[in-house]
């Protein structure tokens, strides 16, 4: 790569970045309208972008250069109602899948998601959801608005029953009622446990679609979101728990959501990019070519 193009994930220059080239496409959604604490996830595709141009493309874990599958970097969604953006995301999503494209959406706050997720259950069959998060978000509303970031998984539940949520450490009681326990894996619990990544994949169907609250993570290692809790997941746990996955099951799609840049703190924009990256890697192994 002679050149950077900073506008592209990745940093790609045209002949890995074009459309029709391209079998993945990374779809901007900069959108933030009901978060209820930090507010900024709408800066969070553009930081991603632009940390990603400064990453090696050489996975040294997989030996992998995924970017030569081509990676194209989609317009952006513009902003709307919570409503309008959800038919906005589904519209073009849907699109992209009948091109025959993966698709990663980056957010903005949580409920970019749901176009995404309505979008991948009506192109593949059999679908689960993979829900990477500090929180449940399975409140029914939340300050009168049931397209809040909160309420995002409970909108997911009416697309899928099939949601196994890893990483939870914060609810509501109101939520328990539209939770199935088997299906939550809490961090307290992940930390005492040998076997937890096996008993998660255990619980995915075989199609699974993934969604990335970057809260997930410890704060320590990812300060820059909206709603961070204590006792979140490490790096390598979580890279851990997507290798098993992308080996047992297969990836239809995934979003990452919710990074709140912090001016002067680029470190968690770059981790955000970086865990994109290696997904992909997992999803879609090709052997690395030191003349690139």
């Amino acid at each position: 790569m002679k050149s950077k193009h900073f506008h592209n994930f990745g940093g790609l220059t045209a002949e890995y970045s074009d459309y029709k080239k391209s079998k993945i496409v990374i779809l901007p959604v900069p959108f933030d309208r009901t978060s209820s604490w930090i507010r900024g996830s709408d800066r969070g595709p553009e930081a991603i972008i632009s940390a990603s141009a400064h990453m090696e493309l050489y996975d040294t874990e997989t030996g992998s250069e995924v970017y030569r599958k081509g990676i194209h970097t989609a317009g952006e969604i513009p902003a709307g109602s919570s409503r309008q953006m959800i038919g906005k995301v589904n519209r073009k999503v849907v699109k992209l899948l009948n091109d025959g494209k993966f698709v990663v959406v980056l957010g903005g706050e949580h409920t970019v998601s749901l176009g995404s997720i309505t979008a991948h259950a009506g192109h593949f069959s059999n679908m689960c959801i993979l829900h990477l998060d500090a929180h449940t978000d399975m409140r029914d509303s939340y300050e009168g608005n049931r397209y809040s970031h909160a309420c995002v998984m409970a909108r997911a539940k009416e697309i899928t029953e099939n949601i196994i949520s890893v990483g939870i450490r914060s609810m509501a009681s109101c939520e328990l009622e539209n939770i199935r326990r088997e299906n939550i894996f809490y961090a307290d619990e992940i930390r005492r446990s040998r076997d937890w990544i096996e008993r998660v994949v255990e619980r995915l169907s075989g199609n699974v679609y993934i969604t990335v609250d970057v809260d997930v993570f410890d704060p320590s290692i990812m300060p820059s979101t909206g709603t961070p809790e204590p006792g979140g997941l490490t790096w390598y746990e979580t890279i851990d728990l997507l290798r098993h996955v992308s080996g047992e099951r297969n990836i239809v799609g995934f979003d990452v959501v919710e990074l709140c840049p912090s001016k002067g703190a680029p470190a968690p924009d770059f981790m955000a990019a970086r865990l994109i990256y290696k997904l992909l890697g997992f999803k879609f192994p090709i052997a690395g070519d030191s003349h690139g």
